[in-house]
């Protein structure tokens, strides 16, 4: 099934938004995978999954079995979570490797760093070795992997720019944010699981149009009004607010905050979407990431993620500060679900965009549309 994505790349007053097929239809799931997904920097995880040397945690993303490994020096990468013997998945629950990676079928080893390291018995009985195996070629296929803000960046086809050249605008913009920030820990971490489409997250997300009926107790504080759009277009989107309120304890305590910021920050905060499926929150006293694992063409789970100025903060001041984060996030929820049903309606063209209110989500259905167009080319062209 192809889709006519014409209408899409319209400047914002004239354009409509993807077609029903881009949140409902599993081959245009699959083609949105290979164009969007899988080729360019798409988030999997946090850093803070793997805290510690030799943390490993299995993970599937659209069906593909990786492995999230911190390694012995401190690195975080991601493999394939597969031997090259025979295909069996390495690690089925998050574990301490200790030592090396071994397969549970015929007990191939591998070093946290992918290097195939052991085989026992590969050329007969007692016969650890074998001249047709190579060991230096077999070792685990790594997958390209980057972290920023914590957020471990994977590149599954290998072909996109550099991140740091792909998202230097956006880098650049929260240069003043480049210092240690450090994960809240258990308390400071939960999921969501929605049934919608992982675009549908994002859009509500870029823009803040919905505040005064979706988010009423944040709005009280933070209008519609003191809001403004972030658009960089074929790069990201959001909003950003000029009106942020510190959170405070029960005796007027705050968190500390991230040192030598400009007074923008003062009282202003961003809320920006890294594209294809990534969600991030820059405010001076704490920060947050949201992760979209896009499960099935209707179904996601965002993994939501905390993070502060200090290695330490006070208990009860963090958890109560997840939870509120929790309350607006979850507010989001029958709105993202609502949309999804709502595609299921024949008639809808894709909708239409407020030109003074929807061009932050405007900017990211057209760079979806770019991502597609120029997959379908490539495809054309090695058709030819």
């Amino acid at each position: 099934m192809t889709t006519d994505l014409s209408t899409v790349q319209r400047p914002v007053a004239e354009a409509n938004g993807l077609p029903n097929a881009h949140y409902i239809d599993e081959t245009v799931f699959t083609e949105e995978r290979d164009a969007v997904l899988y080729a360019t920097w798409a988030g999997l995880a946090v850093g803070a999954d793997v805290p510690e040397h030799g943390d490993a945690k299995p993970i599937e993303f659209l069906g593909l079995p990786l492995l999230l490994i911190r390694d012995k020096d401190g690195a975080v990468r991601v493999f394939q979570n597969t031997c090259r013997h025979r295909g069996m998945i390495l690690v089925s629950e998050p574990r301490k490797i200790e030592g090396a990676i071994r397969c549970p079928y015929h007990s191939w080893c591998y070093s946290t760093k992918g290097k195939l390291v052991a085989t026992p018995h590969v050329g007969g009985p007692g016969q650890n070795a074998h001249p047709d195996m190579d060991r230096d070629t077999l070792g685990l296929i790594e997958i390209r992997s980057h972290i920023w803000r914590d957020v471990v960046f994977i590149n599954v086809d290998g072909q996109a720019a550099a991140f740091e050249d792909m998202h230097a605008d956006l880098i650049a913009r929260w240069s003043e944010f480049d210092q240690p920030m450090y994960h809240g820990g258990a308390d400071s971490q939960f999921q969501l699981s929605v049934t919608t489409n992982y675009k549908l997250a994002v859009e509500n997300y870029c823009e803040s149009y919905h505040l005064p009926w979706v988010h009423p107790g944040l709005n009280s504080y933070s209008r519609l009004e003191d809001h403004y759009h972030i658009e960089e277009p074929g790069k990201y989107s959001g909003q950003g607010t000029l009106v942020y309120r510190q959170f405070e304890g029960e005796n007027g305590q705050r968190f500390p905050d991230f040192a030598d910021l400009s007074d923008k920050w003062d009282e202003g905060a961003e809320y920006i979407t890294v594209y294809p499926n990534v969600l991030l929150g820059a405010q001076r006293d704490h920060a947050f990431a949201i992760v979209l694992d896009p499960k099935a063409v209707s179904k996601t789970t965002e993994h939501i993620h905390l993070y502060y100025a200090a290695p330490e903060v006070d208990d009860a001041m963090r958890a109560k500060n997840t939870a509120q984060w929790k309350e607006v996030f979850e507010e989001d929820i029958f709105v993202v679900e609502g949309m999804q049903k709502g595609r299921y309606g024949p008639g809808f063209d894709g909708g239409r965009f407020s030109p003074a209110m929807d061009g932050p989500t405007h900017c990211f259905h057209a760079w979806v549309a770019a991502r597609i167009s120029d997959h379908r080319q490539k495809q054309a062209h090695a058709a030819e």
